[in-house]
């Protein structure tokens, strides 16, 4: 299934389709060609595309999926995937990308800046990503639940991953070989560089930009029957930032209320942030295309005709 998003970032509506037409249809097959009881556990970080509500979205035929949510700010600890998979798999991709270059550079003579021009597109890119998920062994997958889940991971695949050979180092050899100045550190900062969490502004953006697609799909504008003055814009999401710090601050379920307060944020308020934001620019647009004063001091200044 692919899907395309102008920031790469996965939107909800992508994510359920996921779930509903690969995830859950896959996980189904999976367990009754392995004779197994058609169960599955779908653990989730509080990520802005993942539905705090996502069962109530799931297909009845793939009602055998049940959702966990991991306790807020927790996704570096106790998230699988971020335990060494994401970590190998970009280190893998990185040793498989450096592979194709110095193949290629060295068989024709090209140079990287023309390989990377001429010779690199998404179908390439799309053949590396998956050459490197099949490298990503095992023992990798498995380990990954040490720390959610320790029981299930035995301690002799735990030290087996700690020896072997180190990726960082074919990275750096193959990086070498191509002329270039590359050291182990080079890489594992290229990887870490990656691995920031949305910041809360990113995020902000992340669900105005989901809420104007939703808006767009259904046909949404702003009738003159359902103008809303700014002030009462304002005064509304003042009563609304009142009510959250109370409720973040005082009720005991915080796990719960907070993704509650978030979907509420996110679907309800959204709207009228955009509304208010949209107004903004269009009162800063007026004020640059309107008429300066011509008085003594504003010979000079351009006026709305002059542009």
């Amino acid at each position: 299934m692919w899907r395309s998003n102008p920031k790469a970032w996965v939107t909800r509506k992508f994510f359920v389709e996921w779930v509903n037409l690969v995830f859950g249809p896959t996980v189904k097959k999976y367990l009754q060609e392995n004779n197994l009881p058609v169960q599955a556990l779908l653990i989730l970080d509080n990520a802005p595309a993942h539905p705090p509500n996502l069962e109530d979205d799931i297909l009845e035929e793939l009602k055998f999926i049940k959702v966990l949510y991991l306790p807020p700010n927790t996704t570096p600890i106790l998230q699988p995937m971020d335990q060494q998979v994401i970590s190998n798999f970009k280190k893998l991709y990185t040793k498989h990308l450096f592979r194709r270059c110095f193949e290629v550079t060295e068989s024709t003579n090209l140079t990287l800046r023309e390989f990377w021009k001429d010779h690199f597109n998404i179908a390439i890119c799309l053949q590396i990503i998956d050459q490197t998920w099949l490298g990503v062994i095992t023992k990798t997958l498995t380990s990954a639940w040490k720390k959610l889940w320790p029981e299930a991971v035995a301690e002799r695949i735990y030290e087996e991953l700690e020896s072997g050979v180190s990726v960082e180092e074919e990275i750096v050899s193959l990086g070498k070989s191509m002329g270039l100045e590359v050291e182990e550190r080079d890489v594992n900062e290229l990887i870490e560089e990656y691995t920031q969490e949305l910041t809360t502004e990113e995020i902000q953006e992340l669900q105005s930009q989901q809420h104007t697609e939703v808006m767009q799909e259904i046909g949404f504008e702003e009738s003159e029957e359902e103008v809303i003055s700014t002030s009462e814009i304002k005064e509304i999401l003042g009563m609304w930032e009142s009510v959250s710090q109370f409720v973040e601050k005082k009720h005991p379920e915080k796990v719960a209320t907070g993704r509650a307060s978030d979907l509420f944020n996110d679907t309800c308020l959204t709207h009228f942030r955009n509304i208010l934001r949209g107004r903004k620019k269009q009162t800063s647009l007026d004020m640059f295309f309107s008429k300066r004063p011509t008085g003594e001091s504003g010979k000079n200044a351009k006026t709305s005709e002059d542009i």
